[in-house]
């Protein structure tokens, strides 16, 4: 009897799409075994791409504060089917699994289809997914669902370069290399060879046993820890907090304070974002035990 594979995703640019099938390449080259089926979340009421400035940031307070929007329900042959896997694509928006992720999540068809089934998580980010698996790996836990295993794939440039990239990409729609910047997001290279990921995957699946699936993605390279974007991460979740719920508290004053939240989200990113990268330099000798056990556990698929 043919083994059920589920892959959930949702994208805007196509990367995530791409990924996600060439990782599940494997299985859908064994047909005989496997049966492959594809579940794009759609939104009631999508976000247009590109982006406009103005709707980019005015996406941020229920972005992380993860109010959902309503979601298309999904097709018949994936809410009445059980599934043997569920391989989850999904973005990080504002150090948050996507608005289309979380409404999924929230939308009440998520339990059913991830209860009590093994889920590999995807990402394709900019470079800050870490807390963002924490927040996920939350709403997996409370839905039952068997977390095992973790991929997180992204833009290998620094983070100063990936800012300037990101932003064109996602308010013009070009990825491509232009003047001086690189190509935006994960590496072509990198999306290409995905795929081994799959074949890893593959492996402990036809062998029902998952126990081990995560050392092996993390030893092929699924998974890099950066440190010091930890610490950005959590800097930034406690500052994401107070903007959020401001804004979303002063309806009146939303469009000003979008404004304000624009322009500090940039000074960040550029004056405050190398001081906590100088502090975190200056310390790594006296804390260097706590963040190899911190990468470790970033590295797992366990919550504590």
């Amino acid at each position: 009897m043919k083994k059920s594979i589920l892959v959930i995703y949702y994208t805007q640019t196509g990367q995530l799409e791409d990924i996600v099938k060439n990782i599940a390449q494997p299985f859908e080259d064994k047909n005989e075994e496997y049966e492959v089926t594809y579940y794009n979340i759609q939104l009631k009421e999508d976000f247009a791409f590109p982006w406009s400035n103005d709707v980019f940031f005015n996406t941020f307070p229920e972005s992380y504060l993860q109010i959902p929007s309503e979601i298309l329900p999904p097709p018949e042959e994936v809410l009445n089917k059980k599934f043997d896997l569920i391989l989850f694509g999904y973005q990080v928006w504002y150090l948050t699994p996507s608005i289309p992720i979380i409404s999924f999540l929230k939308s009440g068809f998520a339990q059913n289809i991830l209860k009590d089934t093994p889920v590999v998580t995807i990402s394709a980010t900019r470079n800050m997914w870490m807390l963002s698996q924490e927040k996920l790996k939350v709403y997996l836990r409370d839905m039952r669902a068997q977390l095992i295993g973790n991929i997180a794939l992204v833009d290998r440039h620094d983070n100063y370069t990936s800012v300037l990239t990101i932003l064109r990409w996602l308010t013009t729609g070009q990825k491509e290399k232009s003047g001086i910047l690189p190509a935006a997001g994960v590496s072509d290279e990198e999306i290409t060879g995905s795929v081994k990921y799959g074949r890893i995957i593959e492996t402990h699946c036809k062998n029902n046993d998952f126990t081990n699936l995560q050392p092996d993605l993390v030893k092929n390279g699924a998974v890099e820890i950066r440190p010091f974007l930890v610490r950005v991460e959590k800097v930034g979740n406690k500052i994401f907090t107070i903007w959020s719920n401001l804004i979303i508290k002063k309806k009146e004053k939303r469009p000003l304070l979008i404004k304000f939240f624009k322009v500090y989200l940039m000074a960040a990113i550029w004056i405050i974002s190398p001081i906590v990268l100088v502090l975190h330099l200056l310390t790594t000798p006296i804390f260097w035990f706590k963040r190899k056990r911190q990468r470790e556990y970033l590295q797992g698929i366990n919550l504590k």
